[in-house]
């Protein structure tokens, strides 16, 4: 969206004109008997707006349900490749859309042109990754200048050899590192960026950290794929950053769930029914409000506000659509109740 050379992923861009892409990483070692669940978790994290999933490729032994995976994904697949420039090149022969590497721990330049010429043959993408604890050891400057001066200097070893499907990151765990960073790079190069603070932490920590970082680079136009880095659920990775660029209008609304705390007036578990219709709310390609309200002083008001609301009062749950009761129905039924009055619309 914010960077004025394009990168490609499967088709998919990045950069240019493109809207910010959302990814996240699987985060266990996987073997074959994995491959079914896991197309299964992507498949459920696309449906909330995940753009982009990457993978560790730790040992040979990765290759076939690597493939599998790239196969059957319904979205780009990138793969981690740290150390071994003949691991990059077998990933790449396993249809990798993407691969991610630090050229400044691959080895020799050589190595490196291996891989981007590998890379170059089959159309893929790479990721020049730099993060903060990885970096050379004898430069000197801060690590914003290392980081950005050390990601030019391997792009110039790409563009000699007629590459530019590239994206680069700069991370640490430091907000305000990687926002000077990125800032510094997106000052002198146009290649798109992917933004991210490092070991950002648990899931609450993260997602302050984060946003307090990310929304500084994507309020200066830098930044086109995004991922809040966490220690938890990569789902909430996902509906983190979908609701950090939705609310700085920079992403499709799709569906935006109010809900409240829930206090000692409540008379309807919104926290459960929350939860229990998250996923499939976010699923929903409609540019509409649902709020979920657990008593009588706040239930109404936020109903008139919200596109369907459902409020609880004892054993009874009401629903509204634009303020107006739509249907009384029990907790049990209520859910039904909402998404057909959804899908009617």
């Amino acid at each position: 969206m914010f960077s004025s050379e394009s990168a490609f992923v499967r088709g998919l861009e990045i950069g240019g004109k493109a809207p910010v892409r959302i990814q996240t990483m699987y985060d266990s070692a996987y073997s074959m008997a994995d491959v079914d669940p896991i197309i299964d978790e992507i498949n459920m994290l696309a449906s909330i707006g995940c753009d982009i999933i990457r993978f560790s490729f730790s040992s040979k032994s990765d290759a076939e349900p690597f493939s599998k995976i790239v196969k059957r994904s319904p979205i780009p697949v990138v793969a981690d490749i740290h150390f071994d420039y003949k691991l990059a090149i077998l990933v790449l022969e396993s249809g990798a859309d993407k691969i991610r590497i630090n050229p400044g721990n691959i080895g020799a330049e050589w190595k490196t042109r291996e891989i981007v010429s590998a890379a170059k043959d089959r159309g893929a993408a790479i990721r020049i990754g730099l993060n903060s604890g990885s970096l050379p050891k004898d430069r000197k400057g801060t690590i914003a200048e290392i980081m950005s001066e050390s990601a030019l200097e391997y792009i110039d070893i790409f563009e000699s050899m007629d590459f530019h499907n590239i994206v680069v990151s700069l991370k640490s765990s430091d907000g305000d590192e990687t926002v000077d960073a990125c800032t510094r790079f997106a000052s002198l190069s146009g290649y798109p960026q992917h933004i991210g603070v490092t070991e950002a932490g648990s899931p609450v920590i993260s997602a302050v950290r984060s946003t307090l970082a990310l929304s500084k680079l994507l309020s200066a136009s830098i930044g086109d794929t995004i991922r809040i880095s966490m220690t938890g659920d990569r789902e909430n990775e996902v509906i983190a950053a979908r609701e950090l660029l939705s609310s700085m209008k920079l992403r499709k609304r799709g569906v935006r769930i109010i809900s409240c705390p829930r206090c000692g007036r409540n008379t309807f578990d919104t926290i459960a029914f929350e939860k229990k219709v998250r996923r499939r709310l976010l699923s929903i390609d409609k540019d509409i409000s649902v709020a979920i309200m657990g008593c009588l002083v706040n239930g109404p008001g936020e109903a008139a506000a919200a596109d369907y609301a459902l409020t609880g009062f004892g054993n009874r749950v009401y629903l509204y659509r634009k303020g107006s009761l739509a249907a009384s129905v029990s907790y049990d039924e209520a859910e039904d109740a909402l998404f057909e009055a959804i899908s009617n619309e």
